[in-house]
This record gives structure tokens, C-alpha cells and sequence, in this order.
């Protein structure tokens, strides 16, 4: 069976131990699992800041470290398997107690005290995972130390119910190849939020999410949150006649007619390869 390298934390010279006998390499490692210390890290696709982006991981995701060379780590994401090199200065040995909440508003902002008006210490998007262990007020104690507003978080297990419109909350974001937040994102990590904010696991990248999610319908039977395909691309339908996606069309998370959008990208030689619905 043919491994996909996106999801194989394997190189000539090492490789994950589970993969022995599956792939060749000089060493097999178990990996050292850790966690996400800063509200988002690149994701890469070589050791080197210049290196393509393949995606983003957030705080307090955890990501099992299987090489790390020059200030980098050889990492798999806990959250879809992506592989990858992210840098080592991102990742804390400290797992925590393990995530109570997650960020359910847009974007927040962590503080150093239970105080709005001292600076902030970082910034977290949507789907970051957070340890909180006590409150303070209007703020939630989290284990580092840092405060975030508790009207900005969820229980990790409540979940919204309408991926389209956790989707159009993201309306006017940039759009960033291999972004995965509110300060850019492409159109597969659009998807694959707003689907974990409704308690969905999706893959990262749209033809993994044609493949494993949902079933097939016909495109006059579309309808609020079914999932449009084209190659290399997908978008969320908001109602029969619209979309939500995040594309290089408009660079950014948009609004489009969807006879339009149709049109427009098969004018570019990509007709839509399907329409899938989750429920």
C-alpha cells in the first residue's frame, strides 16, 4: 500500500517505529509527544524559515517530535497527521493536564494577569486547545500561568452545530496558503475548522477531504453545509445559492454566488468533482 508522505513521518534516515517493516530507514524512533506553546507555529516543508508552508498547528495542540536538528523539530500533528519540520523554540516538553476548553470566538488574547489593561502575552485563533484550572473573575486560569476571557472559550466537548456558520465568522480573513487562522487560512483549513467546531474531524487538505468525508449528492440537491470539491480547492455552501470559501480569487475568506464561483473557476479548466454532504 502506497503511504502518503503528507501523513508518514518517514525520511532515509529515520522513520517512526511503527513503520517499521513498511518503509526502509537507518532508525526507527518512538518520538516524544509535546505540546503547542505559542498561539500558532508553521508547519514546513523543509528546516528552514523560507521553506514552504504546509500548515499551521495551534496552542495546545500536541505534535510527537521525531527528529530535530539546527533549532528544528521533525514533527506529526496530533489533530490530522500532517508531517512536517517546525521550529523547536514553538514546542513545550510540559503536556499539561491535558486541554478542558478551546477557543470558540475568532480570536482572544491571552494576558499575564486578570487585568484588560496589561499587554497581552500572545493571541490565540479559533481551535486552539487550552488547560484551564480555575477562574478568575471574568477571566479562566490556565496552567501556564496566563488569563484568558472565559466568554472566549468552550468545553472542549460542546460543540456548535452549523459549520457554515462558524465558516462565515471567518468572512474577510486573508487568504494564506497553508494558514490555518483568522490571520490567514486557506480554503481546506476553512473547512476543517468549522467542521471542528462542530465536533467533525476532517483531514487538512481538500482531496483528503473529498475522500473521507461524507457522502456524494447531487449538485441540485445542494444545500446549507453540504462540501463543494474541485481539484485542489472546496468550499462550504451557505444556501442554494451561495458559497463560503477562502480562495486566491477574491485573497480571502468570501461570499460568492455559486453559479458564479461554478463558472468562474471552470473557465480556469476545473469543473467540480463532487458534492458531499456530512449529515
Amino acid at each position: 500500500m502506497k503511504l502518503d508522505p503528507r501523513l508518514t513521518p518517514a525520511r532515509p534516515d529515520v522513520a517512526a517505529a511503527r513503520l517499521k517493516g513498511q518503509v526502509e530507514a537507518l532508525r526507527f524512533v518512538e518520538g516524544e509527544r509535546r505540546r503547542v506553546a505559542v498561539g500558532h507555529a508553521g508547519l514546513r516543508r523543509a528546516p528552514q524559515a523560507t521553506a514552504a508552508l504546509e500548515t499551521e498547528a495551534l496552542y495546545g495542540e500536541e505534535v510527537t517530535v521525531y527528529d530535530e536538528l539546527e533549532g528544528w523539530s521533525w514533527v506529526q500533528l496530533a489533530t490530522d497527521g500532517y508531517v512536517g519540520y517546525m521550529p523547536s523554540a514553538a514546542l513545550s516538553a510540559e503536556l499539561g493536564p491535558g486541554a478542558t476548553h478551546r477557543v470558540a470566538a475568532l480570536r482572544t488574547l491571552l494576558f499575564p494577569s486578570p487585568s484588560i489593561k496589561v499587554p497581552p502575552v500572545d493571541a490565540l485563533s479559533m481551535g486552539a486547545r487550552l488547560s484551564v484550572v480555575d477562574l478568575d473573575g471574568r477571566f479562566a486560569v490556565l496552567d501556564t500561568g496566563a488569563y484568558a476571557v472565559a466568554t472566549h472559550l468552550a468545553p472542549i466537548d460542546a460543540y456548535e452545530d452549523d459549520p457554515a456558520a462558524v465558516a462565515e465568522r471567518f468572512v474577510g480573513a486573508p487568504y494564506l496558503w497553508g494558514g490555518r487562522t483568522s490571520l490567514g487560512l486557506d480554503c481546506s483549513a476553512l473547512v476543517q475548522l468549522a467542521l471542528g467546531a462542530c465536533g467533525i474531524p476532517a483531514p487538512r487538505d481538500s482531496d483528503m477531504q473529498e475522500a473521507g468525508l461524507g457522502r456524494p449528492v447531487d449538485l441540485a440537491e445542494r444545500r446549507r453545509g453540504d462540501l463543494m470539491f474541485w481539484k485542489g480547492h472546496v468550499a462550504l455552501v451557505r444556501d442554494a445559492e451561495t458559497l463560503v470559501h477562502a480562495n486566491a480569487h477574491a485573497m480571502a475568506v468570501a461570499l460568492e454566488p455559486l453559479d458564479a464561483a461554478i463558472a468562474r473557476i471552470l473557465a480556469a479548466g476545473d469543473p467540480v468533482t463532487s458534492l458531499r454532504r456530512l449529515r
